[in-house]
C-alpha cells in the first residue's frame, strides 16, 4: 500500500490535530492512533512531527495544554483546542478547498500523462 509522503502532507498536520480536538481534549498518543486510524494506515505521523506541531500551535494560541493523571496513575499532558484554535482550523479548510480545487486542474483523471499537442 502506497503510504503519503509527509512533504506533501506537512502543511496540514495541525489541520488534522484540530480537527481531532474540536469535540475532545485528547493526548499526543490518542491523536497519533486516530490520524493513522482515520486515515486508514495510509498517513502516520511521526512523534517528533506531533509533538513539534504541539509546541508550534501552543505557541501560537491554537492550542492549550495541561495534565491528567490516567487511571494506572501515569501523568499525560492534554491538548484542548482554543477559539483562536477554531477560527485557525475554519481558515485551513478553507485554503485546503481552494488548494485542492486548483491542484485538481493538473491531475488527470485516468493517471495519464497528456502526449504533445493535446
Amino acid at each position: 500500500m502506497a503510504a503519503i509522503s509527509s512533504d506533501v502532507i506537512r502543511g496540514y498536520n495541525d489541520t488534522m490535530i484540530l480537527y481531532l480536538l474540536l469535540e475532545d481534549p485528547s493526548y499526543g498518543y490518542e491523536i497519533s492512533k486516530r490520524i493513522r486510524t482515520l486515515s486508514e494506515e495510509k498517513y502516520i505521523i511521526k512523534e517528533t512531527t506531533l509533538y513539534s506541531a504541539f509546541t508550534r500551535m501552543e505557541k501560537n494560541g491554537y492550542i492549550e495544554s495541561y495534565f491528567e493523571t490516567a487511571e494506572n496513575g501515569k501523568r499525560r499532558t492534554y491538548y484542548r483546542i482554543t477559539d483562536a484554535g477554531r477560527n485557525y482550523y475554519r481558515e485551513k479548510c478553507e485554503e485546503w478547498n481552494l488548494t485542492k480545487d486548483v491542484v485538481e486542474r493538473f491531475i488527470s483523471e485516468n493517471n495519464l500523462v497528456p502526449s504533445k499537442g493535446e
